[in-house]
């Protein structure tokens, strides 16, 4: 699993980037209603953990490909970007959807959560190698 998401890890980032675009997208009566204090708390974790993987999977692409630190910090303002510009959509463009600063920050938290474990992230993907056929 290690080496599949190594050596597809572009092609995964801009899957997961596509995904989270159709998830954001998606009209608000299509969404799944709960009590709206279960959803408060699930929900700022959700878009937390989806930025924080959006995030690690370019910092994967950065490792892959050595690039330098500041490719990975561009890849993270990337990502904090794209979370403030899905939620500038969804209040103007995306129908039956609302923007919400308290998604925005956890859109930002993720991320950062991801700049901090970056060095793990590295030292974890450091000794992979993809099989060459």
């Amino acid at each position: 699993m290690k080496q599949l998401l190594y050596k597809n890890a572009l092609l995964f980032s801009i899957l997961w980037t596509l995904i989270i675009f159709v998830l954001c997208a998606t009209p608000g009566q299509f969404i799944p209603t709960a009590n709206w204090l279960d959803l408060l708390s699930v929900d700022k974790f959700v878009h937390a953990s989806i930025f924080f993987v959006l995030t690690a999977l370019f910092f994967l692409v950065s490792i892959k490909y050595k690039q330098t630190k500041k490719i990975a910090l561009l890849y993270f303002f990337l990502c904090v970007s794209y979370g403030g510009v899905l939620e500038i959509m969804q209040a103007t463009i995306f129908s039956n959807r609302s923007a919400d600063w308290q998604d925005m920050f956890a859109n930002t938290f993720g991320c950062v959560i991801a700049l901090l474990l970056f060095e793990k992230l590295k030292s974890f993907f450091s000794n992979t190698r993809v099989a060459r056929r």
